[in-house]
């Protein structure tokens, strides 16, 4: 079963976490919350090189928060 499309505002911890991630890397004006453009016609190289970065950061994060809790690190 397919899962409903979720919507996050600004104060929930998910976008906090993507913002935080994407200032680090440079890359906030990227985030749909500060970018209302639409890019559905845009190819998926574009839309990679844009939001990759933060994604990837973002599973960066998560993983040494991971480690750390499992005392791995």
């Amino acid at each position: 079963m397919a899962s409903k499309n979720r919507k996050y505002g600004p104060d929930h911890p998910w976008t906090k976490f993507k913002f935080e991630c994407a200032d680090e890397v440079g890359l906030t004006q990227y985030c749909k919350e500060n970018n209302d453009e639409y890019k559905g016609d845009l190819p998926s190289r574009v839309n990679g090189q844009q939001g990759g970065p933060i994604g990837g950061e973002m599973v960066k994060r998560m993983i040494a928060i991971a480690k750390q809790q499992k005392g791995i690190v």
